[in-house]
């Protein structure tokens, strides 16, 4: 099981944990992992200081920006993919500040009041300054998405962050590929199952 990113809204610290409904949620991951099943997390653009001990309740193995994965004899890349959104230029200088190890560190050394306040005024700017922008800017850039294709040689890609579902066909160096990109889980839940015979969306009734 992979999740790619932006599993909470935000994340403001491990200390987050002491919050009933952060620790559910993660406690809900650790009877995955408890059952055997692996269990992979990636970051998002909310939820990029999930750490160590995020790590031990939930049983998760946190994944490095982009991970190549064989699915049934498919080389695959998964990824949270707001990196591939190089046309927001804005975007990637605020992405590049706040992956910093040393601003993380400074980040985590406020009191946690103080940096759930902070994540609740970005988490409002951000949504403004997104319904500001044209849609072609806060989507994966094609010459970002070509290079990862490239760079990793593999077949498919997977990822998050646009919140737009869709299966694209690409083809790079006369070579065809595949990209699915998931949806977020407000109206419902959903997933992309892959097996044997391919890759499937999976939608949760009720």
């Amino acid at each position: 099981m992979y999740v790619l990113g932006d599993l909470y809204d935000w994340w403001i610290g491990d200390d987050q944990l002491g919050d009933p409904f952060a620790y559910g949620v993660a406690e809900s991951l650790q009877g995955i992992a408890a059952a055997g099943i692996p269990l992979f997390v990636a970051h998002g653009n909310r939820d990029f200081l999930l750490g160590e001990r995020f790590v031990r309740t939930s049983g998760a193995v946190l994944l490095p920006e982009q991970t190549i994965v064989d699915l049934y004899g498919t080389r695959t890349l998964v990824t949270h993919g707001d990196e591939l959104c190089t046309s927001d230029v804005d975007y990637q200088r605020y992405r590049a500040r706040v992956r910093d190890p040393a601003f993380q560190r400074r980040a985590l050394r406020m009191p946690y009041v103080a940096r759930r306040v902070i994540a609740s005024w970005l988490r409002r700017k951000s949504s403004a300054a997104t319904a500001l922008k044209p849609e072609a800017i806060t989507d994966v850039a094609l010459d970002a998405v070509d290079a990862a294709f490239r760079k990793h040689d593999v077949t498919r890609m997977i990822h998050g962050h646009t919140h737009r579902p869709a299966r694209h066909h690409h083809a790079v160096d006369s070579l065809p590929r595949e990209r699915f990109v998931l949806a977020d889980w407000h109206d419902r839940g959903h997933w992309l199952e892959v097996d044997a015979g391919g890759a499937r969306t999976v939608d949760l009734d009720a």
